[in-house]
């Protein structure tokens, strides 16, 4: 026999398992639309190109399953549904598609293929970017009760060769702003610590889309390949730029 739910000692699995069903009935108003008329809680990951935003979310899952490359990767939305899932020792992980619902994911290097064959689908292979987000539910032993949303990063210029506009700034723009604009969404920001953060185009919309700071955390990743003889103390403490909310240093996964 496999060890008990650790729930059942905890004093605090009743708070999890109220969380747990609000998230899920966030999920389900927003697949039956009800997002365009009332403002429903997420999370939305804002950040530039190769700013790390992928590897945060690995991070936060405790799953490599992203795909990777250069230029723009992430094409459509990814609104990523994370469910702890409680068991026998040794549960391994597993992941459905809302447009594959009848099939149940074990391999994430399969994850990570059909997140690209999805994509090319809709945004062709000449990396175009649409807003029609790709809805994965994880579940997973490790990871938290959580909803958020991947965004294609800011891209300022077109790729030669890509079906990608000229005006591809303004759209990846207004489609992070639509997702972030919403007052009952969590701006993650994400810096790169190697980046000079007074230039941070995502740091500039948070501050345009939440001028309070009220929903606005700081990310600071890639702090581990800075230049020699540099660190990320004064951007960590705020004192460059500062947040409400502060900011958060992390080592991704891949770094």
């Amino acid at each position: 026999m496999g060890k008990a739910d650790p729930r059942m000692n905890d004093e605090a699995s009743p708070l999890f398992d109220n969380l747990r069903k609000l998230i899920t009935t966030i999920d389900e108003l927003r697949d039956l639309g009800l997002q365009q008329y009332i403002s429903l809680p997420r999370i939305a990951v804002l950040g530039t190109q190769s700013s790390g935003k992928s590897s945060l979310l690995e991070s936060i899952v405790g799953l490599d399953f992203l795909p990777r490359g250069d230029g723009v990767v992430t094409r459509r939305p990814l609104e990523l549904r994370l469910v702890r899932v409680y068991g026998e020792e040794g549960l391994k992980p597993w992941a459905v598609f809302d447009a594959v619902k009848d099939k149940k994911f074990n391999n994430f290097n399969d994850v990570r293929a059909k997140i690209e064959e999805l994509t090319d689908q809709v945004a062709g292979q000449k990396k175009g970017i649409v807003d029609d987000p790709i809805i994965l539910t994880i579940y997973s032993p490790t990871c938290p009760d959580l909803t958020i949303i991947d965004l294609p990063g800011i891209t300022r210029i077109p790729l030669a060769g890509s079906d990608q506009p000229r005006d591809i700034e303004r759209i990846t723009r207004e489609m992070a702003g639509r997702y972030c604009k919403d007052p009952r969404t969590i701006i993650l920001c994400v810096i790169p610590a190697n980046a000079d953060i007074s230039t941070s185009d995502a740091l500039k919309m948070a501050g345009e889309l939440d001028p309070k700071g009220l929903r606005t955390i700081g990310v600071v990743t890639k702090i581990d390949i800075m230049d020699r003889g540099t660190d990320a103390k004064r951007m960590l403490l705020g004192q460059d730029i500062p947040l409400r909310l502060g900011y958060v240093g992390v080592k991704n996964r891949s770094q």
